[in-house]
């Protein structure tokens, strides 16, 4: 296949959009935790994103895409019609699933997408699934109805209290641990780092089982290029090839905080190259955001 068709393009939340791509290989093979690398336009940077919904049947995927810089501010300018240049994968090792009793899954932002595949399969293997999710206000808690059609019973939070729990998604995670009757066995998190590093600490003083899906930078999708490293029970690992997720009680988070500001200043380059570009005019702007991203990362 030459490029992905677009079959459906919404906004989920201001600035994040979600984009239903055919791809009917990766479709066939997706499972929960799986990822892939896309470029929008030939010669754009690649980026990873979770597949947050695989239907094989259809033959489409759905991309949850937030526009923070050049690239995925590219994606979220796609519309039904249009065409992605490049999905490669599935990528990255599928999550263990099991029958672990009572499963809690922690979303923030646009993480909640990453769990959504996840709820689904932990129900069909018969697990009581619960999940939290959070936003800064209720605009931003994203795929809450989604959930609400797969879990036992799904808690929005937000930072202002206008949506659900007043307050960060470790708070409404510590009083369900501490008063659901039944104990919770499992907890699944994805979301901004400093959020799963808190869902960690959260847990452990309970010995609850914790994975995190990581999101470090990543260029190939394989092993090869090390971007990915990061450091787990005092080991380098590729989130690429041996994750994305990790047991949270074993992740140097700090370290994973760090690599991911490593090229700040190159991104907000290649985010100034594209609002010039389409300032001179939108016709320009897939040329521009691969123009942008090479002369910014010294291509």
């Amino acid at each position: 296949m030459s490029a992905y068709p677009i079959r459906h393009a919404r906004w989920l939340a201001p600035g994040v959009r979600c984009l239903i791509v055919e791809a009917p290989r990766v479709a066939r093979r997706h499972r929960p935790g799986h990822f892939v690398i896309v470029r929008p336009v030939e010669g754009s940077e690649r980026i990873p994103l979770t597949v947050a919904h695989a239907d094989a049947d259809a033959g489409t995927i759905m991309l949850v895409v937030q526009a923070v810089g050049a690239t995925t501010r590219q994606l979220c300018d796609l519309e039904a019609g249009g065409e992605v240049r490049d999905v490669v994968g599935p990528l990255g090792r599928p999550t263990e699933l099991e029958r672990f009793g009572h499963v809690v899954l922690v979303g923030g932002g646009v993480g909640t997408a990453v769990i959504h595949p996840q709820a689904a399969a932990l129900k069909k293997l018969g697990n009581k699934v619960s999940a939290v999710i959070g936003g800064r206000s209720r605009p931003y808690v994203i795929l809450e109805e989604e959930l609400g059609r797969i879990c036992d019973a799904v808690y929005p939070c937000t930072d202002d209290g206008s949506h659900g729990f007043h307050g960060f998604v470790t708070a409404r995670l510590a009083r369900l641990i501490d008063e659901d009757p039944d104990p919770v066995r499992a907890v699944i998190t994805a979301g901004p780092v400093p959020m799963m590093k808190a869902v960690a600490e959260v847990t452990r003083p309970a010995g609850i089982h914790t994975i995190a899906s990581l999101n470090p930078i990543m260029v190939d999708g394989t092993g090869m290029c090390g971007g990915c490293r990061v450091q787990v029970g005092g080991k380098t690992l590729f989130a690429c090839v041996d994750g994305p997720e990790f047991d949270a009680h074993r992740i140097d988070f700090d370290d994973l905080a760090g690599r991911l500001t490593a090229y700040r200043s190159q991104e907000q380059a290649a985010l100034e190259h594209l609002r010039q570009a389409v300032g001179e005019g939108s016709c320009r702007l897939a040329g521009a955001v691969a123009r942008a991203t090479g002369d910014a990362l010294g291509a």
